[in-house]
């Protein structure tokens, strides 16, 4: 048979994943901070999209035609021509009241929460109390011209590591290159105070002396606060005893042998530093007393508060209403007006294309995210429905759950319930968890009746070992004797698995420490 090339026709079915499709899955995964910054970038790249403070957005909602123009305000009059000064507004902003009518979101409660409801919020206003926006004048007085002056120009900043380190440099030494030398290693300190880059790496670096680079590292070890510069832990702790005089030679064994510490191995302690068991224990409690961490009290990243995506509240008829956060939905309107004007004055073709362009990846934005914050609730809605004696009674009675079942409630793929569950959170009356805290494995029964939710059982298990004795300590199999007493059907195995997931040490080390704990406290009882 000859090897030759030929143009051959073959029919056939595939998938094809267009770029506003590729944007919808994209955006359902997003994280409140990472959908504000993907907002940003939009807004930056187009000139149609405009952001709207919750301020200044009206607490409207306009019915919307299928191809995404509001007729109703979209800045065009009877016969199609633009309106001056008005624009239309497509939110991403969804009326939380109208989508829980629309869903059915007010969840039926078949538990009886034990204790009053919330009540109204009794905060006052600033009005209530006196004082109100208007009437507010600064210090300086200056209402003349109804400005209030900038409050945050006068708060002080945060203290930081680095300064408070390279200030100390300046008055400790005048040599340059020791100061060079002393700027590299306080740049490699971390916010916990640590030095995270190797001394020679340092000198090397820098063409410097190693023994020049270790003095000066030796000089910013004496600085404040205490214990700064170390490299690990037990140097850390040896610097700040230098400094109280108390690294004597049992000290210095004391601090080498730290993982005997971690374990309470009080015995083992007091044969390797040759002492009795009493002054190791006094030892433990000077060392309980410095800081680990020195460089913590200077603060460290700025924490981001959490932002609930959906808010479930208790309705006075005993079900639970569930609603979107407006906080957390960012607005964002498409300026019709604007786009009519440019693209009438636009003279050239790809001038046109290119408000073409825009005006539809806006519409399409606009669309996308109002479907986000519906797939959200109709999921938030259905958890809230499945998981409602958490909600009224407790952890202990959250049942076992998966993306299946969830996916087949509401119609939906288990890739997209996934997806709505990843980084978005609810804020109920018992706090605020992860959407994906509510999914949990089942444990078997021993009568064959009911499964218990893994979240539930692992609860259990840090109850039972919080209530234990120092002389009376659960081992897992002592554990899984007790939870098949209150029919729950669970190897050994995964007691201890879910006790590591816990960070709850083995019932010998948690014995040790119990027992040293209740010798440290006797002579105060």
């Amino acid at each position: 048979m000859a090897i030759s090339t030929k143009l051959m026709m073959r029919q056939g079915q595939a998938l094809v994943m267009t770029p506003q499709l590729l944007q919808a899955i994209k955006l359902l995964q997003f994280s409140n901070l990472e959908l504000s910054a993907f907002l940003h970038e939009e807004l930056e790249r187009n000139p149609l999209l405009e952001a709207v403070e919750s301020d200044d957005f009206p607490d409207t909602h306009q019915e919307r035609s299928s191809d995404g123009d509001d007729r109703g305000d979209a800045g065009f009059d009877g016969v199609g021509e633009p309106r001056e000064g008005d624009w239309a507004q497509e939110s991403l902003a969804v009326d939380a009241g109208q989508l829980a009518a629309e869903l059915g979101t007010e969840i039926g409660n078949a538990f009886e929460l034990e204790g009053q409801r919330p009540g109204a919020d009794t905060s006052g206003s600033l009005e209530g109390a006196g004082l109100s926006a208007n009437s507010w004048t600064g210090a300086s007085g200056g209402g003349g011209d109804g400005e209030t002056p900038n409050l945050e120009a006068y708060v002080a900043a945060d203290a930081n590591l680095h300064d408070h380190l390279a200030e100390q440099l300046a008055l400790a030494s005048a040599d340059p290159r020791d100061r060079l030398i002393g700027h590299a290693i306080i740049d490699a300190i971390d916010e916990t105070g640590y030095l995270r880059e190797d001394i020679d790496e340092i000198a090397l670096r820098l063409d410097a002396d190693p023994v020049r680079a270790a003095a000066v590292l030796a000089t910013i070890q004496s600085f404040d606060p205490s214990g700064i510069g170390a490299r690990d832990l037990q140097e850390c702790l040896a610097i700040q005893l230098r400094e109280r005089d108390r690294f004597d030679p049992a000290m210095q064994i004391f601090v080498a042998n730290l993982p005997l510490l971690a374990k309470r191995d009080f015995p083992a302690l007091a044969r390797l530093c040759g002492v009795d068991e009493d002054d190791v224990a006094d030892m433990a409690a000077e060392v309980r007393r410095l800081d680990p961490k020195p460089g913590r009290a200077f603060g460290g990243a700025p924490i981001q508060p959490l932002v609930a995506d959906v808010i479930v509240r208790p309705a006075t008829d005993g079900s639970w209403m569930v609603e979107l956060n407006s906080d957390a939905l960012p607005r964002v309107l498409v300026n019709h007006s604007y786009a009519a004007k440019v693209s009438a004055g636009a003279k050239r073709d790809g001038d046109k294309t290119f408000i073409s362009s825009c005006l539809q990846n806006a519409n399409w934005l606009t669309k996308s995210l109002e479907q986000r914050s519906r797939t959200i609730l109709k999921v938030a809605s259905e958890i809230v429905r499945l998981q409602d004696a958490f909600l009224a009674k407790g952890v202990e009675h959250l049942r076992p759950l998966n993306l299946r079942t969830i996916a087949d409630a509401i119609g939906m793929h288990e890739s997209t319930v996934s997806r709505v569950t990843s980084n978005k959170y609810m804020m109920t009356p018992r706090g605020i968890f992860e959407l994906k805290y509510f999914f949990s494995a089942s444990i078997a029964t021993t009568s064959g009746g009911e499964a218990h939710s893994a979240e539930a059982v692992r609860y259990k298990i840090k109850q039972m070992i919080d209530k234990e004795s120092p002389f009376d300590v659960l081992s897992d199999d002592a554990i899984v004797a007790r939870l098949k007493e209150i029919d729950i059907d669970i190897a050994r195995r995964t007691v201890a698995k879910y006790r590591d997931s816990l960070r709850i040490p083995s019932s010998v080390d948690r014995r040790r420490a119990k027992q040293a704990m209740a010798r440290e406290h006797a002579p105060a009882l």
